[in-house]
């Protein structure tokens, strides 16, 4: 079992990639109900929604890295003369 790295909850890899179905072409098609993952630096990372995935990818260093992450630094007030 996998862990959702936005939400924290465990998401089943082999049921994530089991085959629902396949397109007019082929292709393999999957329940995205069942969750979903995402490449990301050499590593997959599972999701148990698309919003949790999609939250992700907005800013993948705020759920890896936690404590890393700071707040963006304000401008310098300028001095009066």
């Amino acid at each position: 079992m996998a862990i959702d790295p936005v939400c924290g909850k465990e998401v089943d890899e082999a049921k994530l990639r089991e085959q629902s179905g396949t397109t007019a072409y082929g292709a393999k098609e999957v329940d995205p109900t069942a969750g979903t993952r995402r490449f990301h630096n050499g590593k997959w990372y599972y999701f148990d929604s698309m919003e949790c995935r999609s939250k992700f990818m907005a800013s993948p260093d705020r759920y890896l890295n936690p404590g890393a992450v700071q707040a963006p630094a304000r401008p310098a007030r300028r001095q009066e003369e």
